[in-house]
């Protein structure tokens, strides 16, 4: 029965919202939610299966670095990557050091997936051997675990590493496989405490988790059916962004109508036309957050590198998902058990609840800030943006050109460790050739060009196969080092001069150079589509210009102020060397898309308020029932994205570390100070070109205000 002064909700969305709520709706939905997850949800489990964690994976088919690649399929039919073997003894390697090293090559010849082994190569300062071992990918990661089992067991004094193209991404894909239990554990936890904290019940966190691991499980599934059969790239990272996501989305979603359904009980006797009220007002501003969201992410699909554009499917499947999640199935839970899962703290029907005033006291700090935003509106918001403005000066300390090898990770893998050692007593790009495949004609004009290139150490003996000629070249600088990168350029400028060759350079430095190009040329082209199409959803929403505008732009200044913020900490604080020249884009993505979420959950209820209130008392009424529920969410979120802080890559930290700050930055901020006293300064003005621009303000404070919100609804 609907409560009394209240109108039952009308039109197509308010039959839609009641849908999963009605009285035998919830079990039909509840059961196709199991059946779903019956059927999809084992593929889940299955997702790093299909994961692509190597660089040339992440690059478009028509990098240079990449045809190398499918070239040298000529010269192999399988995929073989270089395990280098370093043995180092500082006061010089001795008889039975090389002896062990000799003896190790029958072992490490029957290695899963191994070739036969050459060397051992001693250095020409006596202190080292090195061994180079050919492994095919498939068993690359169990194959590089039993050589370092291996090659550690020699006489004392004596270490040995294993390195190269195969150490390196062994380390790499180890580091991968991890993550996505891990963050699982770490995320489900962080959300449970703080669920804890802000429903103050101890049943009724368990109904959002159960809802959101439905989402995850939902969103894996689909994902893997993705990569399997449609081709979207799936990487580690894209992979851990996932879990994060959909936890912290999920659990946004869920806080914003549990809130919503919280504030309904009060209002209506029935708990199923308590849901349908609540679907009915907050699911808008969800399902125009998760689209906006959602659809900023599918930007990403302009990208170049594959790497990047895989992830927007990936992140936006699961926003969808959990918007589908706590859309239907989370309702559907919440009406089944009824109203004693808010216990002790349980939502009564009461009249008094029906004039919204009355549910302001329990808002009474956020009443605070309301009143604070309404005294001082222009003056709040001149201060608050000098000081983002002087946050943004920071990024003269944030680095964007790349890492080496070691940069990658936070501690010192075993590959780096050999890769340092090499370095001490080899020419440096040595385990890390560049390679060079042209037409075989041409063989005798390559030997030169290649040989005369500045920054080239040592060129191997040329292949032949199927009328073209490889050759494989140490560079003298280290292979992830900025004057190998050079010399790249540099050699790519000779053979490409060389008539009829047809001749590309490839390999693990190459790969670098075209992965950085192909970011910053992503850079360029991504943001603008990026801001043109939120842009584009917020004007559509709010039915305006001028807030739009206003949204857009205090989340631009709050993203500057974040990468700002994160350059002085990632230099200063962590003493990391930078990031990869695709991060901007990564975190203007991801703070973009969720600070404007968090505005539209405050915009939308303020343009509803604005209807019988104007739009300054909107605002901060707007302000007021939003306050709480919106910075438990943004909380949430931050701490969920706060986990990536703890594995060990440098990518993950630096992403976890500028989501979480710039969220919390914007919920704090920005939606709770600086937007709502730019709104309540420009007062209507805000809604133009609208109707409710133009309209002349409701009636005074001699109407109660009761009595024109009762109206309302």
């Amino acid at each position: 029965m609907t409560a009394p002064g209240q109108t039952p909700p009308q039109g197509r969305w308010a039959r839609l919202a009641a849908l999963p709520v009605d009285g035998r709706a919830k079990w039909a939905v509840l059961a196709l939610w199991i059946v779903l997850l019956a059927l999809v949800g084992p593929l889940a489990g299955r997702l790093s299966e299909v994961e692509k964690n190597d660089a040339a994976a992440w690059l478009p088919g028509g990098a240079e670095s990449t045809q190398v690649v499918e070239l040298q399929k000529r010269f192999r039919d399988e995929e073989i990557s270089l395990a280098v073997i370093v043995y180092e003894r500082p006061s010089g390697i001795t008889a039975a050091d090389h002896a062990k090293a000799q003896a190790d090559l029958g072992p490490l010849s029957r290695l899963p997936g191994a070739r036969q082994p050459q060397g051992p190569i001693p250095a020409k300062n006596g202190k080292a051997l090195q061994t180079l071992l050919p492994l095919e990918d498939a068993d690359q990661v169990k194959a590089v675990e039993e050589a370092r089992e291996l090659v550690k067991r020699g006489p004392p004094g004596l270490t040995a590493h294993v390195t190269g193209p195969a150490g390196a991404g062994s380390d790499m894909i180890k580091v991968f496989e991890t993550i996505d239990g891990f963050l699982l554990l770490a995320a489900g936890s962080v959300v449970i405490v703080l669920l804890l904290l802000i429903y103050r019940s101890p049943v009724l966190w368990l109904i959002p988790v159960l809802s959101a691991l439905a989402a995850l499980g939902l969103a894996q599934g689909l994902v893997y059916l993705l990569a399997k059969h449609a081709g979207l790239t799936v990487n580690g990272q894209s992979a851990g962004i996932l879990t994060v996501l959909v936890f912290g989305v999920a659990t946004d979603y869920a806080l914003l109508l549990v809130a919503r359904y919280r504030e309904e009980l009060h209002r209506h006797r029935d708990r199923h036309e308590a849901m349908a009220f609540a679907l009915h007002r907050a699911g808008p501003a969800i399902v125009a957050s998760a689209g906006t969201v959602s659809l900023g992410l599918l930007c990403l699909v302009a990208a170049d590198l594959n790497s990047t554009a895989g992830l927007g499917p990936v992140a936006a499947a699961g926003v969808v998902t959990a918007l589908l999640a706590m859309t239907t199935l989370l309702p559907a839970l919440l009406v089944i058990f009824g109203r004693w899962l808010f216990w002790p703290l349980i939502p009564r029907y009461d009249a008094k609840y029906l004039a919204p005033e009355a549910y302001e006291t329990e808002h009474g700090f956020w009443s605070g800030i309301a009143r604070l935003v309404g005294r001082r509106p222009r003056m709040l918001a001149a201060g608050i943006s000098l000081v983002l403005v002087g946050a943004a000066f920071g990024l003269g300390s944030f680095k964007a050109e790349g890492v080496s090898d070691a940069g990658q990770f936070v501690g010192k893998p075993d590959s780096i460790a050999g890769a340092e050692a090499l370095a001490r007593h080899y020419p440096a790009g040595a385990g890390n050739p560049a390679i060079v495949i042209g037409d075989a004609a041409a063989s005798g004009l390559l030997d030169a060009a290649i040989a005369e290139t500045r920054g080239v150490a040592e060129v191997s003996a040329p292949v032949t196969a199927g009328g073209l000629v490889r050759y494989e070249v140490t560079l003298a600088d280290p292979a992830d080092s900025k004057a190998a990168q050079r010399t790249i350029d540099r050699l790519r400028e000779a053979v490409h001069a060389v008539p009829g060759a047809d001749a590309k350079v490839g390999g693990v430095t190459a790969t670098t150079v075209d992965i950085n190009r192909a970011a910053v040329r992503d850079n360029l082209v991504i943001i603008p589509i990026v801001l043109v199409v939120v842009l584009g959803i917020l004007v559509a929403l709010l039915r305006a210009l001028v807030a739009p505008l206003l949204m857009m732009g205090t989340v631009l200044l709050s993203f500057l102020a974040t990468l700002g913020v994160s350059g002085l900490v990632f230099t200063h604080l962590f003493g990391f060397e930078g990031t990869d020249p695709g991060f901007p884009l990564l975190a203007f993505i991801f703070l973009v898309a969720l600070g404007v979420d968090y505005n539209i959950f405050l915009m939308h209820r303020v343009r509803e308020e604005s209807q019988t209130l104007g739009t300054r008392r909107g605002v901060l009424r707007g302000l007021t029932v939003t306050g709480g529920v919106i910075t438990s969410a943004g909380l949430v979120l931050a701490a969920t994205f706060a986990a990536l802080l703890t594995l060990p890559l440098v990518m993950m930290v630096e992403m976890g570390f500028v989501v979480a700050f710039g969220v919390l930055l914007d919920t704090f901020v920005v939606r709770s100070l600086l937007l709502p006293a730019l709104c309540h300064d420009l007062d209507r003005r805000i809604w133009f070109p609208s109707r409710l621009g133009r309209a002349a303000p409701p009636a005074g404070p001699d109407e109660p205000e009761s009595q024109r919100v009762l109206q309302r609804a």
